[in-house]
């Protein structure tokens, strides 16, 4: 187990582990290389099931030679409409292979978008999950002359269907099978043909503002990118991961597919979304990413369970996390910790601590990785003070993931660190917005000549949106995007997500907006943490019949109304909040309001909920 003031056992490494210019030869090779050691874990039935690199590879040749059987050529686009399975990075290294490129389409699109997504990348083979995702693809199909073939990864439920458009994974695998005893070259053939300069996949921006930009990444870029990713934070075959975001998200797809593939670490898939605390527990992984959201939760669940604790339990706890405090606050000020700190950290940590690190399912974890949004700096000091280091990275999709990352060595709480070695990053002078340049930036947006070149200058500089600072060590921090700033009446500039990130730190409240523009003060909207408030409500005899109702409650109106009290004391008057309004519904990735990043779309929300707004301004 590490402990704070010792992060040896997080160092950057330089040197490349895995040969390959493409993302299609760097697999061969590890294949090549690691031979039956376990890369993948999914769950299956209850119990846990292992891949071997040779099992893998078998299966990516199958698949591969199956396309390929179908007429799937080379430059050919393949989209694959599922949650984050283990079907989903065969299928991604199978198109790879035969040399195709592939796109990812979120599970909870509507079919609408899957034929705008399908039809803009000219997709000809579409791998859907379930007879569920098969439903969107099949009600748009006539729409698509391009699409040849749906294969479906879970055939339960469909065996009698009569598509002859449609095939099993399984079914599709056989075909392979054939096509390579055919050909037992073909699939090498393919493989060597790709060139680094050849479009690899498509990554779909989330949409936080209109329609969907299919950004481009060569396998350069991302062969170049994931080896820079060690020099940032290491990985290596012994440590365990988890595979849980959304693939078609750039974040899971390079550090967590792509990165595990060039590391060698073990990539471990949950059952399901809600299964992920259970998961967690079981799978103890040693390195471990997630998005502000999710570390949010499991700082509610410990919340939520030290309610319930006794008395001396809760005092317990107090005392530990104050002792781990306490030590990271001197670590993040780079004073050593006295032996006497120490000891008592071992104590605090065999009394509370260690049992909260289980709670939570990061017990083994070496470090803690966020990123895709600003974390409160408070609440990655409180991870901190359990004896984990959370290092934050920045990046974008068109950045091909990270950008920037925070040096276990230098941790900031807050910022998200200097310029990875792999890019340069700078500061527009006259805005304030972060720019990015090198080889990871990609190649445009996918039909979209004239908005990637409002995005991409003359330079080579990457134009992010976000807006940030920059400390005299190099250290940036964001601050907030260009088009979320608020000029209130006054003229005052406001950048809402610091104050937002301070309330989402409640854990009474889960998403925060703050709202201003060209008004008189500032209001704002939130939707609270269900599973807290619930508690709270039945802890104080607190009457409801619903969600709707409870966020209705006096009682809990007062509870979020003493939460902004207390967030409005750290900033100036013209900063606060002067009224709030609850949302009576909750908000998933499947509603419109969320990206699937669990990203606010602000200015939707600002539009939807505009009578509550003009309410709060009467």
């Amino acid at each position: 187990m590490s402990n704070l003031w010792d992060l040896t056992h997080i160092q950057p490494r330089s040197g490349s582990v895995l040969d390959g210019d493409t993302i299609a030869a760097m697999f061969w090779n590890a294949v090549a290389q690691r031979g039956d050691k376990v890369w993948l874990r999914e769950k299956h039935l209850g119990i846990w099931r292992s891949w071997r690199w040779t099992q893998v590879g078998e299966a990516v040749r199958e698949i591969a030679g199956g396309l390929m059987s179908l007429g799937f050529a080379a430059g050919d686009t393949a989209s694959i409409l599922s949650n984050t399975v283990l079907e989903w990075v065969l299928a991604d290294l199978a198109v790879l292979s035969a040399g195709g490129v592939s796109n990812g389409v979120y599970p909870t699109d509507a079919a609408s978008q899957v034929h705008y997504l399908c039809e803009d990348s000219r997709t000809s083979v579409l791998f859907v999950e379930n007879d569920e995702q098969l439903d969107k693809a099949l009600e748009v199909r006539e729409r698509l002359p391009l699409l040849r073939k749906i294969v479906v990864f879970d055939m339960d439920g469909l065996r009698g269907l009569d598509e002859p458009d449609v095939i099993g994974l399984d079914a599709l695998r056989a075909l392979g099978r054939d096509y390579n005893a055919r050909h037992p070259d073909a699939v090498a053939q393919r493989v060597a043909a790709c060139r680094p300069e050849d479009l690899a996949i498509l990554v779909y921006t989330s949409g936080t503002t209109g329609k969907p930009k299919g950004a481009m990444h060569t396998h350069a870029g991302l062969t170049y990118t994931v080896r820079g990713f060690n020099t940032l934070i290491a990985r290596n075959e012994d440590d365990e991961g988890m595979c849980f975001l959304p693939l078609c998200h750039i974040a899971e797809r390079m550090g967590g597919e792509y990165f595990s593939l060039y590391t060698g670490a073990k990539l471990n898939f949950v059952e399901n979304p809600e299964t992920i605390p259970e998961n967690v527990r079981e799978i103890a992984p040693t390195v471990f990413t997630a998005v502000p959201r999710v570390w949010e939760k499991f700082y509610s669940a410990v919340m939520i369970a030290l309610k319930e604790a006794g008395a001396v339990q809760q005092a317990t706890y107090a005392w530990a996390i104050g002792v781990g405090t306490r030590i990271a606050e001197r670590v993040l000020a780079g004073k050593p910790v006295p032996g006497g700190l120490k000891f008592q950290f071992t104590l605090a940590r065999w009394l509370a601590l260690n049992n909260v690190r289980k709670l939570i399912g990061i017990h083994r974890s070496r470090f803690l990785v966020t990123g895709a949004a600003p974390i409160s700096a408070a609440l990655g000091k409180w991870y901190l003070a359990l004896g984990v280091p959370m290092l934050e990275v920045w990046g974008m999709t068109e950045t091909c993931g990270a950008s920037t990352g925070v040096p276990a060595d230098r941790i900031k709480p807050g910022s998200i660190g200097p310029a990875a070695s792999f890019n340069e990053v700078r500061l527009d002078p006259a805005t304030g917005e972060i720019l990015v340049r090198g080889p990871n930036v990609f190649a445009g947006y996918l039909n979209l000549p004239e908005k990637t070149a409002e995005t991409i200058d003359a330079d080579g500089w990457l134009h992010t949106g976000d807006v940030g600072v920059v400390d005299e060590e190099g250290f940036f921090r964001i601050t907030d995007r260009m088009k979320d700033i608020i000029i209130t009446a006054g003229g005052k500039n406001i950048t809402p997500s610091e104050i937002e990130n301070q309330l989402k730190f409640s854990p009474s409240i889960c998403v925060a907006v703050v709202v201003g523009g060209m008004r008189a003060y500032l209001t704002g909207l939130a939707l609270i943490e269900r599973e807290n408030v619930e508690k709270y409500a039945q802890d104080h005899d607190v009457p409801f019949s619903n969600y709707a109702s409870l966020t209705r409650a006096p009682e809990v109106q007062a509870l979020i109304q003493e939460v902004i009290d207390g967030v409005n004391k750290k900033f100036a008057r013209v900063e606060q909040i002067k009224k709030f309004f609850l949302l009576d519904t909750q908000l998933t990735a499947e509603d419109e309001e969320l990206t699937p990043t669990m990203k606010l779309k602000r200015k939707l929300v600002q539009t939807k909920y505009a009578p509550q707004i003009d309410a709060m301004y009467r």
